[in-house]
Parts: structure tokens; sequence; C-alpha cells
């Protein structure tokens, strides 16, 4: 008897968002930061 047919490995799409996912870290206080300085700036301005 031969060997049973197998499909082709099918090909995984690569997501970026995997590779953001280990900067959230980073990322998220420092925008937090530049936000709400920005935020405050606006307010002094107006004020």
């Amino acid at each position: 008897m031969s060997a049973p047919h197998s499909a082709p490995p099918v090909p995984v799409a690569h997501d970026p968002v995997d590779d953001i996912v280990p900067l959230m870290p980073i990322v998220l206080p420092l925008v937090g930061g530049v936000l709400m300085f920005l935020l405050a700036f606006i307010a002094v301005s107006m004020a």
C-alpha cells in the first residue's frame, strides 16, 4: 500500500499585530504622557 496522500502545508499569513504587541507596555505610557501634555497645553492656552 502506498502512503496516504497528504495536502501540502498551508502557509500562515504574517500578522503585523504580533510584532506590535510586545511593544505595548512601552508605547502606551509614552503616548498617554504625550496626550496628557497636549491636552494640558490646549487647556492652558485657552484659559
